[in-house]
């Protein structure tokens, strides 16, 4: 049985999805679903205070970090040695959402083995499900990997159909919001699978700044506000103090769960958009709610 190190939150989900969470012996201080997951031991952390941090501090802080070319993250490379890995869980796709680069390097280097270094970074949600397929390769299980992906798929193209022919609604996506961020990668198929259209967004390709002048000219009837990192109640705290924008209502999502971690979770966010954008046509399946609607300030 594979000793594994993840990283990466959306693989530690995927692991312990298709049944391999006994496998895993360490994880990253973000790693938190589900529960049972934050007995392991955490072998990094942010090197910045990122709890104590406002949206703009937060961007100001990654900026100069990057800048300079220090590392958003440290690794506890004594753990990391005592824990032997023999499969690791990582990413390149964004350097503020997991350890990556020369800081994990380095401490793969001076392990005494060679752990195979499995890495996840997905632009789609083609690409999830190629991730999904990974990790269960390594975890010798194919099957129950396999059986994930139709699983999702199916309830994907339930919503497709149950949206089909309605008007798109006009969405605003905020990955961020000081400063705002559009939409990027996967998250654009999300919207529009589920019955949106948000004119800012870029599929497959990383998020970008915007100004609330551009977010007032998309003329939005829905403003999705999903921090990436943030849960609900964080959400719905950046939610209440963004700029007032005329005509939309304003919804404060759980982006860890559904949006910003490419993982078993995209199907229910796409459930999740489909009933916040069309709740007439698509009746959320599920007991919790993930999301709280914001009242704005009057103009």
């Amino acid at each position: 049985m594979p000793r594994i190190i993840s990283f990466l939150p959306s693989a530690t989900e995927i692991a312990y999805t298709i049944g391999a969470g006994a496998e895993l012996v360490g994880r990253s201080h973000e790693c938190d679903f589900p529960p049972e997951v934050t007995a392991l031991p955490v072998v990094s952390k942010p090197a910045l205070p990122i709890g104590e941090m406002t949206q703009n501090e937060i961007d100001i802080a990654v900026a100069s970090h990057l800048a300079s070319g220090r590392s958003l993250y440290e690794v506890d490379e004594v753990l990391l040695r005592e824990l032997d890995p023999h499969v690791v869980f990582t990413q390149d796709l964004c350097q503020v959402c997991a350890p990556s680069g020369t800081e994990l390097t380095r401490a793969l280097k001076s392990l005494p083995t060679n752990p195979e270094v499995l890495c996840l970074s997905p632009r789609t949600l083609a690409e999830i499900e190629d991730n999904i397929r990974d990790v269960g390769r390594v975890c010798g299980r194919v099957p129950e990997a396999a059986a994930l992906v139709e699983q999702n798929r199916g309830r994907i193209d339930t919503v497709r159909k149950a949206v089909n022919g309605a008007t798109p609604r006009r969405v605003v996506f905020l990955e961020w919001t000081e400063p705002p961020f559009c939409p990027g990668h996967w998250v654009p198929e999300m919207i529009d699978i589920a019955g949106g259209v948000d004119p800012n967004g870029r599929t497959g390709a990383d998020s970008v700044r915007l100004n609330w002048g551009t977010v007032a000219r998309s003329s939005p009837e829905i403003v999705i506000v999903a921090p990436c990192g943030y849960g609900l109640s964080q959400a719905s705290k950046a939610a209440a103090e963004i700029a007032p924008v005329p005509g939309a209502r304003v919804i404060a999502v759980d982006a860890n769960a559904y949006f910003a971690r490419p993982g078993p979770r995209v199907a229910e966010g796409i459930e999740l958009l489909a009933h916040l954008f069309h709740p007439e046509l698509f009746k959320w399946p599920h007991n919790h709610r993930p999301w709280a609607e914001v009242t704005q300030p009057a103009l």
